[in-house]
């Protein structure tokens, strides 16, 4: 009986996600779900597949998602045009009413579904839900209810993990006045990594990674510290809205976090290769030094 080339590819593939598997078992993964790979119906199936892949083997994954797109959309369909200001959508009160609506609502429950029909256990939540988190006013003007992170209580994560579900969080918060705010999902993803402790926290998005030339894909930076992060900031190499997710990173990395990542979530599985192949996919900061 003859092997194909196929055949034997899976069996590489799989010996080499081996020691990945026993390194992470029992490790808490934060993910922050978003862009190209919400949209495209087969990228969201390729999601949902390796998040139910990463709780079988043992992995605890966390979900945190955005919802932009659809947030626009029904927006629109009531008549609202959509605002944004230095990159936030600006969120009076009609519009977070919108937002909750989305995002809690039909976004977060469709994720878990989907999770559901998969294989997997999923539990959807806000940031309401068991105090998970405590929001405060971003401060800035003319922006509305849009939140930055106050506190994090991580009690309901950890119970749900513990018992093998997948927690999906949508990034709507209250404040302790009951005043919902809507808080960017790295934020909240970054936040929430840093106070369970993660072992890592991968930032899904629509670039390969981080960049020397974000016009160039073979600039591509595999892997920097700290400090090599701050420097891409200041000298301007990483500009618009990397900025905010680089900072999200250095952030969870310097409470505690083993490595972050940010990834390309129009690559098909971009998840599991990232986690299961010495190669990876896109870029990963660590504190200093190597990591894994």
């Amino acid at each position: 009986m003859t092997h194909s080339n196929e055949d034997a590819t899976r069996v590489r593939v799989l010996s080499e996600a081996l020691p990945y598997i026993q390194k992470f078992a029992g490790r808490t993964v934060v993910v922050k779900y978003g862009g190209a790979a919400m949209k495209d119906g087969s990228l969201k199936e390729g999601v949902i597949r390796d998040l139910v892949f990463m709780s079988c083997v043992g992995i605890r994954p966390v979900l945190v998602h955005g919802g932009g797109p659809e947030i626009n959309s029904w927006l629109g369909k009531i008549g609202i045009e959509p605002q944004f200001k230095d990159g936030l959508r600006v969120t009076d009160a009609a519009t977070m009413d919108v937002v909750e609506m989305v995002l809690v609502g039909r976004v977060n429950k469709e994720i878990v579904s989907l999770i559901n029909q998969s294989g997997g256990k999923a539990v959807g939540l806000c940031g309401k839900d068991g105090n998970l988190i405590t929001a405060r006013p971003d401060g800035r003007e003319g922006i509305g209810f849009v939140g930055e992170v106050s506190n994090v209580n991580v009690d309901i994560l950890n119970t749900l993990v513990k018992s093998g579900y997948i927690p999906v969080v949508s990034s709507v918060a209250a404040d302790e006045n009951g005043q919902a705010y809507n808080i960017n999902a790295d934020t909240v993803a970054g936040e929430i990594a840093a106070a369970l402790g993660a072992e890592k926290l991968i930032l899904m998005t629509d670039t390969p990674g981080l960049m020397l030339d974000f016009k160039d894909p073979t600039t591509l930076i595999r892997q920097l510290d700290i400090p090599g992060s701050r420097a891409l900031i200041d000298d301007g190499t990483v500009s618009g809205g990397m900025i905010p997710k680089l900072t999200c990173c250095i952030r969870s990395l310097a409470q505690g976090v083993k490595a972050a990542h940010i990834i390309d979530g129009r690559l098909s599985h971009s998840l599991l290769l990232e986690i299961f192949t010495d190669n990876g996919t896109g870029s990963m900061i660590v504190s200093s030094g190597s990591g894994i």
